[in-house]
């Protein structure tokens, strides 16, 4: 049997295995192993054998377990707290006001805990009893946050980003210096709705209590932690100081400090992170081992190869390639969670869009922000479920709330498709770049 067509059936294999509830980890590892004693006998347990070492041993993936165990830290303390009540004085006033502060909420936290579903999770809990307390709309205050988790991965550090730059060879401090401006603009973008909506139906979100400008400023004084890491971390790594390596180290030192000097965060709190950090990265880690045989596989039968042939000899425009391929990740993203996407299909769009001339930084952006659009879209939305199970909310109005978010999100999809610009001008100003 041709190799294309093997790969095809483990590809399918992996997809059927999934549907019937298997774990990824396992679905993956079985398939590839499967597919790989079929085509290459057991010449190919070697492979098997030195593919955790290979992947696991990697000096480039050391900067992923470190913002893990940042973003766990962090999720220990009240800084969440402080960044949503801050917020809410200053906005709170604004139609949608309190749905906007847990946005921008939302954006401040991704730029520590860089996964969506945590960013979700931690403003989340402390978003929504304000939401009760003031009579919001539970749908459109719940979608809103959905959405906003899209921030997480976006913002950098983000472990999406670091994934990426492992498979695609690129810069790792470019990759997240690129995401700053999307990110923020996606904050602003989600924001558009919140106010359209509740300035035409002000029931949906009565507005809060005025804030002095006193306890505005006073608010303020309660953010600077999370504002101390950013720019430890990303000016460190944009003025050219600290590899990213390096700074997510510098990170986790600062984080415990401040949560343990100014947050009373003792032995409880840290077990705590720990444990769940080492549960996360383990999680992260047996994918991508699943993953690099199951890509080895696949990519036997020389997938990228035949798509650069296939793109080369028909007069399709490169831009017309890039919509295919959004819509491909846009698919996938709605029966596969973002990681299993990266893993599989990174290896054969890069050397694409290279040879199409299109930066591979930008594409990163691009892949980034259409993966997590699948998050919050059923069949296999995590995070919907995790919105749905965590608030009890019912699955049909989380999606009614979502949908003028997700709306938005699609929007901004596009805008940073036909404006690479918005992405590559921040690391083109990189010191010692």
């Amino acid at each position: 049997m041709e190799l294309t067509i093997v790969s095809l059936l483990c590809i399918l294999g992996l997809f059927l295995l999934m549907m019937l509830g298997v774990p990824i980890v396992y679905s993956l590892g079985f398939c590839a192993v499967a597919a790989g004693l079929y085509c290459f006998g057991t010449a190919c347990l070697p492979k098997v054998g030195w593919t955790p070492f290979h992947m696991l041993f990697n000096l480039a993936w050391t900067p992923l377990p470190l913002f893990v165990f940042l973003g766990s830290i962090i999720a220990q303390t009240a800084i969440g707290q402080d960044l949503f009540k801050a917020a809410a004085n200053w906005l709170g006033r604004i139609p949608g006001g309190l749905i906007i502060s847990g946005i921008m909420g939302e954006a401040a936290m991704a730029a520590t805990l860089g996964t969506s579903a945590a960013t979700i999770v931690v403003m989340g809990k402390v978003a929504v009893p304000e939401f009760e307390r003031y009579g919001y709309n539970r749908s459109l205050s719940l979608g809103a946050l959905l959405a906003g988790g899209a921030l997480g991965p976006l913002i950098p550090p983000s472990a999406t980003f670091i994934i990426i730059s492992v498979l695609a060879n690129l810069s790792l401090g470019k990759l997240f210096i690129a995401g700053i401006i999307p990110g923020i603009i996606l904050a602003t973008m989600l924001a558009i709705p919140a106010i359209l909506i509740c300035s035409l139906r002000p029931k949906l979100a009565p507005r809060a209590e005025r804030a002095s400008w006193g306890e505005r400023f006073s608010s303020l004084k309660r953010v600077w932690p999370i504002a101390v890491v950013i720019l430890a971390i990303l000016g460190s790594i944009y003025m050219g100081v600290a590899t990213p390596t390096e700074s997510a180290g510098v990170g986790c030192v600062l984080v415990l400090l401040i949560a343990v000097l100014f947050f009373r965060l003792r032995w409880d709190g840290l077990r705590r992170a720990m444990i769940e950090a080492a549960v996360i990265n383990a999680m992260i880690l047996f994918i991508m081992v699943g993953a690099s045989f199951f890509t080895y596989v696949v990519g036997s039968a020389n997938i990228a190869k035949y798509l650069l042939t296939i793109t080369g000899s028909s007069a399709m425009s490169p831009w017309l390639v890039i919509i295919f391929i959004n819509i491909i990740l846009l698919f996938l993203g709605c029966i596969l969670e973002p990681l299993t996407i990266t893993l599989l299909t990174i290896p054969i769009f890069i050397p694409l869009i290279v040879s199409l001339g299109f930066d591979p930084l930008w594409f990163g952006v691009v892949f980034a922000v259409n993966t997590q659009i699948g998050l919050i879209t059923p069949p296999m939305g995590i995070d919907l479920f995790a919105v749905k199970t965590i608030f009890n909310i019912p699955t049909g109005e989380i999606l009614r709330g979502v949908t003028p978010f997700l709306l938005m999100t699609l929007l901004f999809l596009v805008l940073i498709i036909a404006l690479p610009e918005l992405s590559l001008w921040l690391p083109s100003m990189m010191v010692g770049k």
